[in-house]
């Protein structure tokens, strides 16, 4: 009988331990893959910054280039047009 407690015991003992330190590596595993993923997080976040600084440049660069001065210029010199003479301008009315 006390063989059979006493193996009993043991078998409890050694499953204790075994479930002590399949909770630590567990433990241990979690921290780790939390830190990657804070990792990654801190990443995305740095290139999300970074993308918003190039949409406002881009919508820097699109309202510079869509002002009134801006076409009539790139009109005037790349596509040689100029404005008509006030004697060339005919008005049609119906």
């Amino acid at each position: 009988m006390r063989l059979a407690v006493a193996t009993t015991l043991g078998v409890a003992t050694a499953a204790l331990w075994a479930a002590v330190l399949l909770s630590a590596a567990g433990s241990v595993y979690c921290k780790f893959r939390a830190r990657q993923l804070f990792i990654q997080l801190e990443q995305l976040s740095t290139q999300r910054d970074n993308l918003d600084i190039q949409w406002g440049q881009l919508q820097l660069e699109q309202s510079a280039w869509s002002t009134h001065a801006f076409v009539e210029s790139v009109a005037g010199k790349k596509l040689h047009m100029t404005m008509p003479l006030p004697k060339d301008i005919v008005i049609v009315q119906p």
